[in-house]
């Protein structure tokens, strides 16, 4: 395991790679989870998928997001890993899927220098305000701790939580970004999409609105799944610039999911839906829930995430997220309704019974 882990960081730290070195590193690591993850090389057995007659990473079957709910995908006993990240259970109550790793170092990595180039994008630190609570009060969140490592590597001194166990600190934050508008120093604004909703509420209630200085950033992640109420990304975006100053351009989204540990960015929210980009360590694909295929050219499929970082649960992962190629990544659609979110739940019934086999 420590060697496949230090290989793997080798592979990310590269500034590039090519399809040949993706494929060899993937195919290595589905060996290993086939050795290592009973259920997952249940599952692929049925499937007639070994590490003998899979020669792509292409074929890699995809585990269904939901069979981290069911069954413990891990490839060490779950008690020696360092951290359980939990999945939210929007979608089955308290149910909860659980990622686990033996170590934080890929995780981290993956996280540090895909951040650094997306959002950072040459600056050194930030003034951060962080609109999600802490690692102390959600020690079980992936993003509470990929908000901390933003926080620790690239805050400034002065950045801080504004959102605890009370709620939003609304006082301390409107105190902060005044002092930004009026310093002209940039300020990062990081969370999840729906407290940026609570927060414009709460400046509309009391009737403010920021200009915050060039190269502000806003950062918001995780959609309206599961909350009180939707709301247009296109009217989001629109609130969000008008309400903090700060250009559509730089209203950057990140897609990430508790069962993946690489995360996708925009290049922000000009027009949406963007398009959404990864570093070279994950690769994605736009499948067929119910053939398990890829759909062809030009069509809406259902995105499949082979993420190298993932290297102690499966490799690639199967989502209930509708998207379409682009160029040089995905556009992100939706959730699968109707006869793809009846594939999705067909898949992990597949997925399952083989698995418990």
């Amino acid at each position: 395991m420590n060697a496949l882990v230090s290989e793997l960081l080798e592979f990310m730290a590269r500034p590039a790679i090519g399809d040949d070195d993706f494929n060899a590193l993937a195919l290595k690591l589905f060996a290993h989870q086939f050795a290592h993850n009973r259920p997952f090389q249940k599952f692929c057995q049925g499937r007639g998928q070994t590490p003998r007659t899979v020669k792509s990473w292409r074929d890699i079957p995809a585990v269904p997001i939901n069979g981290f709910k069911d069954l413990t995908l891990s490839c060490v006993p779950p008690e020696t890993c360092a951290r359980t990240f939990m999945t939210s259970g929007t979608t089955r109550g308290d149910v909860k899927g659980r990622h686990y790793h033996p170590t934080m170092a890929v995780y981290d990595a993956s996280m540090l220098r895909n951040f650094a180039q997306h959002v950072m994008q040459g600056e050194a630190k930030l003034r951060m305000g962080i609109l999600f609570p802490d690692e102390v009060l959600m020690p079980n969140s992936s993003l509470a701790h990929y908000l901390a490592l933003a926080l620790e590597h690239f805050g400034t001194p002065d950045s801080a939580y504004y959102l605890d166990d009370q709620g939003l600190r609304i006082d301390a934050l409107c105190e902060a970004l005044q002092n930004a508008q009026n310093s002209g120093t940039p300020f990062a604004l990081l969370g999840a999409s729906y407290s940026f909703v609570h927060l414009m509420d709460a400046l509309q209630a009391r009737g403010l609105r920021f200009t915050l200085p060039s190269g502000s950033r806003l950062l918001d992640t995780g959609g309206f799944k599961g909350q009180s109420r939707e709301i247009p990304m296109d009217a989001f975006y629109e609130q969000l610039s008008a309400t903090f100053g700060v250009s559509r351009a730089q209203c950057l989204n990140m897609y990430g999911m508790t069962e993946l540990s690489t995360q996708f960015y925009d290049a922000g929210n000009r027009t949406v839906p963007s398009v959404k980009r990864g570093p070279h360590w994950i690769r994605s694909r736009l499948l067929d829930p119910l053939t398990g295929q890829d759909v062809p050219a030009g069509e809406r499929g259902i995105l499949a995430h082979t993420d190298l970082a993932n290297f102690n649960s499966v490799v690639t992962i199967l989502t209930e997220d509708v998207g379409l190629a682009t160029e040089d990544g995905f556009v992100l659609l939706g959730r699968a309704e109707g006869a793809q979110a009846k594939g999705c739940s067909l898949a992990v019934d597949d997925f399952l019974k083989a698995a418990k086999a």
